[in-house]
């Protein structure tokens, strides 16, 4: 695969990821393990409220293609397969999920120097296809990304974005929404090894006349236990704490309280993944 701009989708998602990823409320239970034929096994319980579920996956790496097939407790089945360079630069991506027989997609990535282009199309009578396109270089990358119904023959999506990155920083504006909304994010990675970084985002809906900024960061007390922070214009606050008890073992605490109304009751979350 080419070094390029990345997909439409990598752009704003440095900031996305720091300030949503590891935040639950639930509790959440994952074991996973791995065989040296390359198939690995994850098993997973969630409790959320007074509903539990849970799912096993199976992925098998086998040359330059993967195949990931999970089963859950609804009695659904899913299956992803995804091959790398079927044509030079491209990853295809096939899914779909039973007993739902109009999930069927297909995506094909096409990455370039200094283009990436994505296309995709859902496997039913009435297809929707999406597409996005950037262009640029790993340090400043432009795009666009639209979907299409076919069967109303309109366009359900449309949206544009820039992303401007450095060895220590990442910004990003996102117009989306058909217009609707705006998105600008700014991610600064406080040590070389990036694993404490600040982040503000601020987002705007045209329509309702909305605004929400939010300031986050995560901050590594030492190379086992890192501890995460957010905060918005709203009064949402939320924290964790996650901790490498084992070598790639995770334990995840998460909170979240609304400071203008300390009448509610928080939120709190639990994770424990356990790997070899």
């Amino acid at each position: 695969m080419s070094k390029g701009p990345g997909l439409f989708a990598d752009i704003g998602k440095k900031a996305k990821d720091l300030l949503t990823r590891d935040y639950i409320s639930d509790q959440k239970f994952t074991v996973s393990t791995y065989s040296e034929a390359g198939v690995a096994i994850t098993s997973t319980a969630v409790k959320k409220g007074g509903l539990s579920t849970g799912d096993v996956g199976v992925l098998y790496k086998y040359k330059n293609s993967v195949i990931d097939v999970k089963a859950d407790t609804g009695s659904n089945i899913s299956t992803t397969l995804t091959v790398t360079d079927i044509i030079p630069s491209t990853k295809t991506i096939a899914s779909f999920k039973f007993p739902d027989y109009n999930s069927g997609k297909l995506e094909v990535q096409y990455f370039h120097d200094h283009a990436a282009l994505t296309t995709s199309v859902s496997l039913n009578q009435s297809p929707a296809v999406d597409l996005s396109v950037t262009m640029g270089t790993p340090s400043i990358a432009f795009g666009a990304e639209a979907g299409y119904d076919t069967t109303s023959g309109s366009f359900t999506k449309y949206t544009a974005g820039i992303s401007v990155a450095k060895p220590d920083s990442c910004a990003s504006i996102l117009l989306g929404d058909k217009g609707d909304t705006i998105r600008a994010s700014y991610v600064h990675h406080l040590d070389s090894l990036k694993k404490s970084a600040v982040v503000g985002e601020i987002s705007r809906r045209f329509s309702t006349n909305d605004n929400t900024f939010t300031v986050g960061g995560s901050y590594a007390v030492d190379r086992l236990t890192t501890v995460k922070a957010k905060l918005n214009n709203h009064g949402n606050l939320g924290a964790l704490l996650q901790h490498e008890i084992v070598p790639k073992s995770l334990l995840t605490l998460s909170g979240e309280f609304e400071t203008k109304a300390l009448d509610k009751t928080p939120k709190f979350g639990l994770a424990l993944a356990l790997k070899p």
